[in-house]
């Protein structure tokens, strides 16, 4: 039986564009059209649709304030549609804090170069938003996710490359428990997440007091136009002091830095450490790439590296991991229920090679008893 879709947007030729690719996938079905977030609203409460594409900008109710609503009166999944500007960027931020699950950009050239591309990327992105169930993320936490069981390819979390397919099923936890690690053990703390990842890291930073001293460097899937202002809206929640990381960045207590969006960052025990930005190459489908932070951050941290993976679709940080492994460092992944999409987590897990698997709501804590 095909998933029902209820698409919201002021733009009838935008609804019927969405339309038209969404009921040529014989997985999907368009079920309701709305023009604006109230429209929206009421359709979702009356055809209880499994997921909901929703614009941003909209007369008489605004996107964000329709997903507010919506997570109140009758949670479903939503995918956003955004565009790829600062502005576009706070707004989208507004939307996943209030409950929606990802997004995509409205400029359909900037997603594929192809249409046969684009129909593949936005109905994979829809059936995974709605895999991931009714019960997610939404404002203040106050509904528990529930976890995906589908990890099919698919634009990355907050980008538009595609994912490479992981293992549908999790093999169990580790047995034992965290690993103690003395004070002063820790010189880098390394969070690698993609969709569900804006929110679960506003849960995590809650937790870490502003004494902390580890530097924490934030890998987010997520376009150069989002990252700045993600890392404001970090910084104004947190204790620390959170930017958008730069080349040569020197790794300072108190500190946290975001990968800026489109490039690669890599991490250099070198100067008291430092941080180093490069273009990315075509071949990398993600950019930033958890694998090519983890890796650096073997190379020169070792043992004095803890990794923590979260919520995301794909395996991006798996690799890094073995090879921050190998070296000594320590992995963490947030456990199934806990995971907007369980397709990062599972695959660090699936693989051996996460230490412990971790509910969102210990991890900050963790990481400050832990890594201080």
């Amino acid at each position: 039986m095909p998933l029902k879709v209820l698409v919201v947007d002021d733009s009838g030729f935008f609804r019927r564009r969405v339309s038209e690719i969404i009921n040529a996938d014989p997985r999907l079905e368009v079920v309701g059209l709305a023009g604006n977030g109230l429209e929206g609203v009421e359709q979702a409460k009356k055809l209880k649709p499994d997921v909901i594409t929703m614009d941003y900008e909209m007369p008489v109710m605004d996107g964000v304030t329709a997903v507010r609503n919506i997570m109140a009166e009758v949670p479903t999944p939503v995918l956003m549609f955004s565009s790829l500007t600062y502005e576009g960027a706070r707004v989208t931020l507004d939307a996943l804090e209030a409950g929606a699950i990802d997004f995509l950009s409205k400029r359909f050239d900037a997603i594929a170069a192809n249409e046969s591309d684009l129909h593949k990327i936005l109905t994979d992105r829809i059936c995974e938003v709605a895999a991931s169930g009714r019960r997610h993320v939404a404002v203040g936490n106050k509904s528990a996710p529930a976890a995906a069981k589908n990890t099919s390819p698919a634009a990355s979390g907050s980008l538009v490359e595609p994912q490479a397919k992981t293992e549908t099923q999790p093999t169990p936890a580790p047995s034992r428990p965290v690993r103690s690690r003395k004070a002063g053990s820790t010189d880098v703390v390394i969070l690698g997440t993609s969709t569900g990842g804006p929110a679960a890291l506003q849960t995590v930073f809650k937790q870490i007091p502003a004494s902390f001293k580890t530097p924490i460097v934030i890998v987010q899937h997520m376009p150069g136009s989002f990252t700045q202002a993600f890392a404001e809206r970090l910084n104004k929640l947190s204790g620390l002091t959170v930017k958008e990381a730069q080349d040569g960045d020197l790794l300072k207590p108190n500190h946290v830095y975001v990968a800026p969006g489109g490039k690669q960052l890599m991490v250099d025990s070198r100067n008291s450490g430092c941080i180093h930005i490069h273009e990315s190459d075509d071949r990398v489908s993600y950019k930033p790439s958890v694998d090519i932070a983890l890796a650096s951050a073997a190379k020169h941290f070792g043992k004095k590296a803890l990794a923590v993976i979260l919520t995301g679709m794909g395996s991006d940080g798996k690799e890094g991991a073995r090879l921050l492994k190998q070296a000594g460092g320590e992995i963490w992944a947030q456990d199934e229920a806990s995971s907007v999409i369980f397709g990062m987590p599972m695959a660090v897990i699936n693989a051996g090679l996460a230490n412990t698997v971790l509910p969102l709501a210990e991890i900050g804590e963790r990481i400050s008893e832990e890594a201080s």
